[in-house]
């Protein structure tokens, strides 16, 4: 009896900028096997620290443009003036391997990911307060006070869509919240085993 291939799955990590997605999909990607990181495309400038093919591919707005052009992206969005987006194959070429696939993407985009994909997994990570992630963001001191108070803006209408999502990982303590979300993983995992 031959064994059919598993199929990997697709879990979308989404929440408000500065919620700490970052840093969950890094523990979730040394906590979990055989799961693999989908890394994003953006227009923006790299932050301190972030790398070009390690934490996006960072590209220019024509290049963008064109991707956009050519349907190579599943879903793209403009967030905050920039552009993000995941590119098709990559992510089709790894779930088609039978390997599941970490999404860190903004909220308009796990939206369009439900449509297309309707079997991904959808967890949005959810801040303790907005003072909270004011603080969070601020300490990152890589925007103006004018560009944090519109992320605070967007981030009330993105945390109203929480009760959308398959799963709502409350990240007040980082070691819980990464706890949650491994289980989370896990288990859909197992389910797929049975």
């Amino acid at each position: 009896m031959s064994e059919q291939k598993r199929r990997g799955r697709l879990f979308v990590l989404a929440g408000p900028s500065g919620v700490g997605k970052g840093t969950l999909r890094a523990q979730a990607l040394s906590d979990v096997e055989n799961l693999t990181y989908s890394i994003s495309c953006t227009t923006r400038k790299p932050r301190d620290g972030e790398r070009d093919g390690v934490d996006y591919h960072f590209i220019t707005r024509k290049e963008f443009e064109e991707k956009i052009a050519g349907g190579l992206f599943l879903e793209h969005a403009v967030v905050h003036g920039e552009h993000y987006g995941t590119l098709r194959e990559d992510i089709l070429r790894e779930l088609e391997s039978g390997r599941d696939v970490l999404l860190e993407i903004d909220v308009q985009g796990a939206q369009q990911i439900r449509a297309l994909l309707p079997g991904s997994v959808l967890i949005f990570i959810l801040p303790p307060s907005l003072e909270v992630l004011e603080e969070r963001l601020r300490k990152r001191k890589t925007e103006s006070e004018e560009k944090i108070g519109r992320r605070l803006e967007v981030a009330k209408k993105e945390m109203e869509q929480a009760k959308e999502y398959d799963h709502v990982v409350f990240n007040e303590v980082m070691e819980r919240a990464s706890e949650e979300l491994r289980r989370i993983i896990t288990r859909y995992g197992k389910e797929a085993q049975t």
